[in-house]
């Protein structure tokens, strides 16, 4: 089309480089999506649905929290999450990006510095390109290397606030992070401490609390538990001093601005964190469908996996990561492939999510394809 040559040129770029992207529909068992509960689909969520319309619960906010948009329904869920997750407050987004997007925009002040896990979400990225403080991406797990920027930053005259950012469970990996180590590292230097329990949240922790929720200092720490994954239902919950709940309230542009989020989906999510905390076996039986997982397809993963759902298969090579996830799919196993920039250059790799979605025959039927497809010979510690 005339004028947009421009945006071609950069698609074609793209497909040459093996890293253009499509949108496909779903088929075929799932072992891709982060439904780990099983819950975006389930019958008990319909009915919960269905009793929220029939009491009259308005299926759109018609405005932001700030114009009309805040129903009772937001403040019941941010009230019960807060009590569950033993934080002062909650403030709920539409998404978990919007969330971070929000956060990292909005309480990092001018002199301040955000030092955050170089594999972090991009949507940290996102809010630190619109902060006012200094960002430093810093080396994956790497306690030392967090420890040793701070003693850079002071030492060439920083006087702000740090703030220290990681997620509890990487989305493309499956490892976790230190969070003791990283709480010791903010009580030392009196840091705010940030974490997205994005893929920890229902799956780990008592009552699917996640991995953060015994640490100390709680009044300097920011916690972010979505509801899209595990919970199967939609959105983002900052778990906050209640100080910085009112900042944002006042502050992030994101909130002020964007119309508020679906009271339906806010009695959803709220139903959702209650019933994962009441039916235990469902954290249970998705742990053992790991486990099983594990020893069908751990050797072709190069570390242990910690009890991880995510199962990633590093493969190198953009082209050949996508024809095998598209043989994949052809034999009916939904396993997508991820390439760089959303992971390292040559770490391409097939992203297997282990959920109640599938049982243990599906995972033993995929794995007998891997080992067609993979030639039966990897061995741990290596790519493939």
């Amino acid at each position: 089309m005339a004028g947009l040559e421009i945006f071609s040129a950069q698609l074609d770029a793209l497909a040459v480089e093996g890293r253009r992207r499509r949108l496909s529909p779903i088929a075929g068992h799932d072992f891709a999506s982060n439904d780990y509960l099983a819950l975006s689909r389930s019958a008990d969520m319909r009915t919960i649905l269905a009793d929220a319309i029939a009491r009259g619960v308005p299926h759109g906010s018609g405005g932001s929290r700030l114009l009309r948009g805040n129903h009772t329904e937001h403040e019941a869920l941010e009230a019960f999450a807060a009590e569950h997750y033993g934080t002062e407050a909650a403030l709920y987004f539409a998404s978990g990006y919007a969330a971070n997007s929000a956060l990292f925009s909005t309480l990092p002040q001018k002199g301040d510095i955000v030092l955050y896990d170089e594999r972090i979400h991009a949507s940290v990225h996102e809010g630190m390109r619109l902060s006012r403080a200094q960002g430093q991406s810093v080396r994956h797990n790497d306690v030392q290397a967090f420890a040793d920027a701070i003693s850079v930053y002071r030492g060439a005259g920083g006087t702000g606030r740090i703030w220290l950012a990681a997620e509890s469970l990487y989305s493309m990996d499956g490892d976790r992070a230190p969070l003791p180590e990283f709480a010791a590292l903010a009580r030392m230097h009196d840091a705010m401490l940030v974490i997205d329990e994005a893929h920890a949240t229902g799956i780990f922790g008592e009552a699917g609390r996640g991995l953060s929720h015994n640490l100390p200092d709680r009044e300097k720490l920011i916690v972010l538990r979505t509801c899209g994954k595990a919970l199967g239902a939609e959105g983002g919950l900052l778990c906050l001093p209640t100080i910085l709940r009112d900042f944002m309230v006042n502050r992030a542009r994101g909130f002020i601005f964007s119309t508020a989020p679906s009271p339906l989906m806010a009695t959803l999510a709220h139903s959702a964190i209650r019933h994962v905390s009441e039916n235990p076996h469902l954290a249970s039986d998705l742990h053992a469908l790991i486990a099983h997982a594990e020893a069908r397809l751990g050797r072709y993963c190069p570390d242990a996996r910690q009890g991880s759902q995510i199962f990633p298969v590093i493969l190198g090579d953009n082209d050949r990561t996508m024809d095998i996830a598209s043989t994949l799919q052809a034999d009916g196993f939904d396993v997508r492939g991820i390439r760089p920039p959303t992971v390292p250059a040559g770490t391409a790799r097939l992203r297997i999510s282990i959920s109640l979605n599938v049982d243990m025959g599906k995972v033993d039927a995929l794995a007998d394809r891997l080992d067609i497809l993979l030639g039966n010979g990897a061995i741990q510690g290596m790519q493939i």
